[in-house]
């Protein structure tokens, strides 16, 4: 009779859950409770069941609710496995978890390996590693699981490998989850060699076929820069699913230059029928981004719309970023507009584009409470440098300081750059003083500074002092390769020694570098060192076409100017506007008008470039060299804006050239407007009236002169002084200088060589 009962009991239990597990409208919960209780005699393996099954229904409190109902009838009603499952309800809640946790302690269940670690999994949810690890310590026998759920808790990768280590010496076997855990700590922190030895690790146990495992290889490959690593192992894939593809597709599109392959995977994965999801579209759209493919751009758009990924976030930021490379910015607008709640990301790409509007753009992202990123910053004091908003950049900086951004250190490289274009020099230093740490770039931002502001000399030591701290990259050599080309006082003796520290880091063959040096030899007169750059160089930029010809065109030799011009354009080379202004300059000294004027014509026809107030300067000295000053005047009147500075002083050269007082009259008036305390036009106007005799007219502009104090600039030559390494700077000096501490040997060796030169001439005459 009594085994029949229990017999009937069982069979009730087993009907009640089932009909639980079946229950899935909005009361299910209710009546779950309510068959629950309609139960005689629960048993733990029935409590067991039906809190797991509320856990993985996403109701935690209820399973919580069951677990306390039980205990509260006594600790006969709970065992390890409810504590375990209590503990699982207990992950995001971390108080109740330490309370689980507690009960466990004082009720003796701590002695149970699957309470450990279940309550370290709760600690490690909730980002507390060092509560993980006090249970981890205090284990007689910890299991693979118990080594996994504390590797997932590392956010330190170095130490989570650490760790790892330590769980392979003790002799506990890796699985799979423990591989997945250990490879993505090695993809996330870099640690590519530990990763290759647990590939060889996976292959010896036979784990290589697990698809986890497969795919966390493929992503440590594909970020280590072994894309075709990765991709071997992608193809010897047994079977692929949706992350497989995502993870190729992705290493593609991070490695850079393999775009088009990311394309085509993606195009092999819709035809095997693989779910599509925003990771997909996210890589390959940024791939037709990365190799400007458009076509495939829009279709693949037109996919997302049809998918239902054409709102999403990720989706959107890489079709905006797609659409602004490829210069379509109205679809990218369209897009940014068409997003449901864009973040910060869509807000900073949108910034970047349209960086007119820049300024508008972040006050609307900030009425909209969206909180700007490092990169926004960037993208913003870019786009305010661009467009000389000096007000805006002060304000902008002033809010960087209030909210901390200042301490970023790519911020505050962003600011330095911005004060130097803005030639605020001071606030450059200030900057780059208030700096907790430099790195490479905030040196190279402040050389570029004292660059630009023609500072060249505080350039120079700024990069001796870089030495002394870091290496420098190809960008520190280019700034102050230029500081040392353009400045008359410091010695060509720094130029070689950058060539010798280039060389020395293996940097001569860098395209920026080798067309620095090339640029600094030539403006420093060794035409000799910088053709012997050019032939060296692997790769030929436009950079270094242009050198070359800017370098011979500066030294006079108008056919290598050509032979190099002809040679850039055979090569397929598109010359820019600084080309065409070292060959038209070249034009013009060397008579070369109607090739000149053809040149000219074909940059604006041909090439599209659009002239700058030195290219109409070349034109209209080019025509005033040949005496040719009315249609030079007439050249003048029909520039865009009028004629500048540089205009203006040709045509006022070459005036004198020829005697035309009149036109000189008319060209040094509006030059005197323009520039009315620069000494060089009324040097050049009164040099005229002298040539002519008009000594009145001569008086009267050197009154004027006197009147608006215009002092006329002292002409300085420069010498290399110093022996050996020792020659920093050269020596600067003027018509009847003294100010050298040595003048007087100098003088006196100026009157020998003068002596002997005039001895020499008298010789040669008297043959």
């Amino acid at each position: 009779m009594i085994n029949c009962q229990l017999i009937k009991l069982e069979t009730l239990q087993k009907v009640l859950v089932q009909r639980f597990k079946h229950i899935k409208n909005s009361c299910s919960f209710y009546h779950a409770h309510h068959l629950f209780d309609e139960i005689p005699k629960t048993t733990l393996v029935s409590v067991h069941r039906f809190m797991l099954n509320l856990v993985r229904q996403n109701s935690p409190g209820a399973a919580l609710g069951v677990f306390k109902k039980h205990f509260q009838m006594g600790l006969s009603r709970i065992d390890e496995v409810a504590i375990a499952i209590a503990a699982k309800a207990c992950l995001g809640r971390p108080k109740l978890g330490s309370q689980i946790h507690g009960l466990a302690v004082v009720s003796g269940f701590m002695d149970y390996l699957a309470v450990c670690n279940s309550l370290m999994n709760v600690y490690c949810k909730s980002r507390d590693l060092k509560g993980a690890l006090c249970i981890f310590e205090h284990l007689k026998n910890p299991d693979t699981v118990s080594y996994n759920t504390v590797l997932s808790g590392f956010g330190d990768n170095k130490e989570a490998l650490r760790f790892a280590c330590a769980m392979h010496s003790s002799g506990i076997a890796f699985d799979a989850v423990t591989c997945t855990t250990v490879l993505a700590h090695c993809a996330h922190g870099q640690e590519f060699d530990f990763g290759f030895q647990l590939h060889c690790l996976v292959s010896k146990f036979g784990l290589k076929t697990e698809i986890f495992i497969a795919n966390a290889l493929v992503t440590m490959y594909s970020k280590s820069g072994k894309i075709s690593d990765a991709g071997k192992l992608f193809d010897e894939m047994p079977h692929r699913d949706s992350v497989s593809w995502n993870a190729i597709l992705s290493g593609y599109v991070q490695e850079g230059g393999c775009g088009f392959e990311a394309v085509l995977g993606f195009i092999e994965m819709v035809k095997q029928g693989m779910k599509l999801d925003h990771v997909s579209l996210t890589s390959v759209i940024s791939a037709c981004g990365q190799e400007r493919i458009l076509n495939s751009g829009k279709q693949i758009h037109a996919l997302s719309v049809k998918t239902g990924y054409s709102t999403h976030v990720s989706v959107c930021n890489v079709l905006m970023s797609m659409y602004s490379k490829c210069e379509i910015f109205e679809d990218a607008k369209l897009v940014f507009e068409n997003i449901h709640d864009p973040n910060v990301v869509s807000w900073t790409t949108m910034l970047s584009i349209n960086d007119e509007e820049a300024v508008n753009l972040f006050k609307e992202m900030m009425r909209h409470e969206i909180n700007p990123n490092e990169v926004t910053f960037i993208g913003l004091i870019h786009a305010i440098t661009k467009h000389s908003m000096v007000q805006e950049g002060l304000t902008v900086h002033g809010f960087c300081i209030k909210s901390n951004f200042l301490s970023e250190i790519n911020v505050a490289n962003s600011f330095i750059t911005m004060y130097g274009k803005f030639k605020m020099v001071e606030d450059c230093v200030k900057v780059f003083e208030e700096l907790d740490y430099r790195e490479i770039i905030s040196w190279n931002a402040m050389i570029a500074a004292y660059s630009l502001n023609g500072l060249y000399q505080e350039a120079l030591q700024v990069f001796l002092s870089a030495l002394k701290e870091l290496q420098p990259n190809p960008y520190t050599f280019g700034s102050v390769l230029h500081a040392i080309a353009s400045s008359e006082s410091i010695s060509l003796k720094q130029g070689q020694r950058c060539h010798s520290w280039i060389k020395k880091l293996g940097l001569d063959t860098d395209p920026i570098v080798s067309g620095a040096l090339l640029d600094m030899y030539a403006k420093r007169g060794s035409i000799f060192e910088s053709e012997k750059i050019f032939h060296e160089s692997t790769q030929k930029s436009q950079v270094s076409w242009t050198a070359i010809i800017s370098a011979h065109s500066r030294h006079g030799a108008h056919d290598s100017v050509m032979k190099y011009f002809k040679n850039m354009l055979t090569e397929g080379v598109k010359p820019d506007a600084i080309t065409f202004l070292s060959v038209l300059t070249s034009c013009g000294r060397n008579g070369m008008v109607d090739l000149g004027i053809k040149i000219f014509n074909s940059m604006v026809d041909e090439y599209f470039v659009e002239p700058f107030s030195e290219h109409y300067s070349c034109v209209v000295d080019m025509l005033g060299r040949a005496g040719r000053l009315q249609e030079a005047e007439e050249f003048m009147r029909n520039i865009p804006g009028g004629p500048g500075v540089s205009v203006l002083q040709s045509l006022l050269g070459n005036c004198r050239i020829y005697g035309d007082v009149e036109m000189g009259v008319r060209v040094s008036d509006a030059l005197i407007e323009m520039e009315p305390e620069e000494s060089g036009s009324y040097v050049l106007m009164s040099n005229l009236f002298a040539e002519k005799g008009k000594w009145d007219k001569v008086a009267r502009i050197r009154t004027m002169m006197r009147r608006r104090r215009v002092v006329k600039e002292v002409g300085f030559s420069w010498a290399d002084v110093g022996s050996g390494g020792e020659s920093v700077n050269l020596h600067g000096f003027s018509s009847g200088d003294k100010s050298h501490p040595l003048s007087n040997e100098i003088y006196y060796m100026a009157d020998l060589v003068g002596s002997e030169m005039k001895r020499k001439r008298e010789r040669i005459c008297n043959i």
